[in-house]
């Protein structure tokens, strides 16, 4: 997996290095809410100060829809950083022009400018050539650090590249050998998906058929199975798509029941609130007005088998409707048996927003060898899709 490393840079100080970051991160009146995105990204900033290049951060923040919207300015984000980085970080209201070069031209090796958010300008998600070429110009070298978008065709993460010297970032680099020990892995690889689309999990477990000893189904993806072959699902949430229906059947009679493995039994509720009396049912037991929204305990006893006996553990989406405490035990109590498999008997990747926040409520998230910042990157990554922030950069 030949990547073309930052650590491979010689004689950096005072080089101009244009680094894209990932510090989409949540605010709340102007303050940054939640800030694990931008201490991922440290290590590549420190590194890159202790050898004085000239910093220019750029990231994306929310939807600004390519306007201007001071309700997604960077310059909070930029606070925070300064404030991780115990160094000044100079905030430039604007990401090209006139702005951007009178602040770097008065940036001293080791110094850091942020940029404005990159979504101020339709040319970002258009990944329109003039943009890219104006958020190169000021700089000598980019460096992508930034995995979670690099499956986006974006200005800062694709066209940029054709204008500058290219490299990964250490963030970016880890991710990436990362995911692949999960696609090299070390027999028996079991590979757990759940969350609520299953457009999005079909690639990733199509890819896995041929790698994986297990795939253990759960959340919204189970219903889909099950409904495809002849399962009553109840109200539960199914994609209602019949093409898809149609190719979620034909994946699970090829891979078989040895491949794929669906639960035996879930938690349900009459209500679509999951307010009241809570049942366990087997799956051929799913009334026509249940909502399924947990597996059962035969189900976690079954998984957990699988996974104990893994050397290869990939973990992308909850079992359930883990947000509220009825249902959270599915995902919680399979979180723990893969974080005490993890670091050390085993090799475990989790990652995809949901995934996070369930790892961190059940206390895990600091057990698992390797946690990605990407969700929707991860999946395409695993799927084989195409990454445009990494073409250039690795093989």
């Amino acid at each position: 997996m030949p990547i073309k490393s930052m650590r491979q840079l010689k004689n950096m100080a005072g080089k101009k290095v244009f680094l894209r970051v990932d510090f989409n991160v949540p605010l709340k009146n102007g303050k940054v809410k939640e800030a694990s995105k931008i201490i991922a990204g440290l290590k590549t900033v420190r590194f890159l100060q202790r050898y004085e290049a000239k910093l220019i951060l750029a990231t994306h923040l929310g939807d600004p829809g390519g306007k201007k919207d001071k309700k997604y300015t960077t310059e909070p984000v930029a606070k925070r950083l300064q404030k991780l980085l115990g160094k000044k970080v100079i905030f430039v209201d604007d990401c090209i022009g006139p702005k951007v070069d009178a602040a770097l031209a008065r940036l001293k090796p080791g110094e850091v400018i942020m940029l404005e958010n990159l979504r101020f300008y339709p040319g970002e998600e258009k990944d329109d050539k003039q943009f890219a070429r104006e958020l190169a110009k000021p700089a000598d070298i980019y460096i992508n650090n930034a995995f979670a978008v690099s499956h986006r065709g974006h200005a800062s993460v694709s066209a940029i590249k054709k204008h500058l010297p290219s490299y990964a970032g250490l963030l970016l680099e880890d991710e990436v050998t990362s995911l692949e020990r999960a696609l090299k892995p070390k027999r028996p690889l079991v590979v757990m998906i759940g969350g609520a689309k299953i457009s999005t999990k079909l690639p990733i477990i199509k890819n896995f058929l041929s790698r994986a000893d297990q795939i253990l189904v759960g959340g919204a993806v189970a219903n889909d199975f099950l409904q495809s072959l002849g399962y009553g699902v109840g109200k539960s949430k199914v994609s209602g798509d019949k093409d898809l229906a149609k190719k979620t059947l034909a994946m699970y009679k090829k891979a078989g029941n040895k491949k794929i493995i669906l639960p035996l039994d879930f938690v349900v509720s009459s209500k679509k609130s999951g307010e009241g009396k809570l049942v366990v049912k087997s799956v051929s037991a799913v009334g026509k007005g249940d909502y399924i929204y947990d597996i059962g305990p035969k189900t976690i006893n079954f998984y957990s088998g699988f996974l104990k006996k893994a050397n290869t553990l990939v973990w992308n989406g909850p079992m359930g409707w883990f947000e509220k405490d009825d249902f959270k035990h599915g995902t919680v109590a399979l979180g723990q048996v893969m974080a005490a498999r993890s670091q050390g008997r085993a090799f475990g990747v989790a990652g995809g927003g949901e995934t996070v926040e369930a790892l961190k409520l059940a206390g895990m998230f600091d057990e698992i060898d390797w946690v990605s910042t990407g969700g929707g990157a991860m999946l395409d990554y695993l799927a084989g899709a195409p990454m445009p922030g990494l073409k250039g950069i690795m093989k």
